[in-house]
């Protein structure tokens, strides 16, 4: 049996195959302003990389911002049903699963099977998400993956208060003027990203074991100030921003398999 999910998110376009619950391919690409296209072109690519064609996959499931455009899907899944079946396959004794992707962040409480017990999602400003970081590493001249390595040199606690990304990146400014280091500021910008969707992930309340799904989670910066903050064990999922593809991709493997 061959399966896929799409993951059409607003940044990248993810694509997951499934041989007999086996992954044979993994595919991401940039959205682009037409997304319906690009995940034409990444289904292909992914077929090509499985060895495959198209119409060899039994079922598809789409998952993401645009999953309603998603060509050839079958079935659609939200993102928070999509990354609780993922993060159960990746690592079956999670229990609540916090996604922090480009535009929101979500954390979700899971029962064994993988099924939805409760959630909350921070996407009213961009403060809690992977586009904040973007922009504090280009207020302070540096490439993403050396701001996060940078505050990690930081052993000071400085509190941002700014709640909107736009104030925020004048206090940003506000302390490079102070000559404030900027590995400081670096820890202070992933202090107050995870002192926020800590605060959301609370609210559902945060159950052992806990991991980490989302393209946020490549930033090791922002993992340590998780960890401070949360004041537990945090698992770190592998290729983290497939997660919620394969969890499409694992839906579509056990409605298959019901049939």
């Amino acid at each position: 049996m061959i399966t896929a999910g799409m993951d059409l998110g607003s940044k990248f376009i993810k694509i997951v195959i499934l041989k007999d619950g086996e992954i044979i391919a993994r595919v991401k690409m940039l959205s682009g302003f037409e997304q319906e296209v690009t995940a034409n072109d990444a289904m292909k690519e992914a077929c090509e990389q499985a060895g495959i064609e198209s119409d060899a996959i039994d079922r598809i499931v789409a998952t993401g911002v645009g999953r309603s455009i998603a060509p050839f899907a079958h079935n659609k899944l939200t993102e928070v049903g999509a990354a609780a079946r993922g993060a159960i396959a990746r690592l079956p004794e999670t229990r609540t699963v916090i996604d922090v992707g480009a535009e929101e962040g979500r954390a979700i409480l899971i029962t064994p099977e993988g099924k939805v017990r409760d959630f909350a999602i921070n996407e009213k400003c961009a403060a809690g998400s992977g586009t904040f970081t973007e922009t504090m590493a280009r207020a302070l001249e540096l490439e993403l993956a050396e701001f996060g390595q940078l505050s990690l040199k930081s052993d000071k606690v400085i509190p941002m208060n700014a709640q909107c990304a736009v104030f925020a990146e004048s206090e940003v400014v506000s302390l490079l003027h102070a000559k404030t280091p900027k590995h400081d500021i670096a820890r202070a910008v992933h202090d107050a990203i995870a002192s926020r969707i800590v605060s959301m992930a609370r609210r559902v309340s945060v159950e052992k074991e806990v991991l980490l799904v989302g393209g946020m989670a490549y930033n090791v910066g922002f993992v340590a100030s998780m960890k401070r903050t949360l004041e537990m064990e945090i698992h770190v999922a592998d290729e983290p921003d497939y997660v919620p593809a394969e969890g499409a991709a694992w839906t579509a493997y056990d409605k298959a398999s019901a049939i």
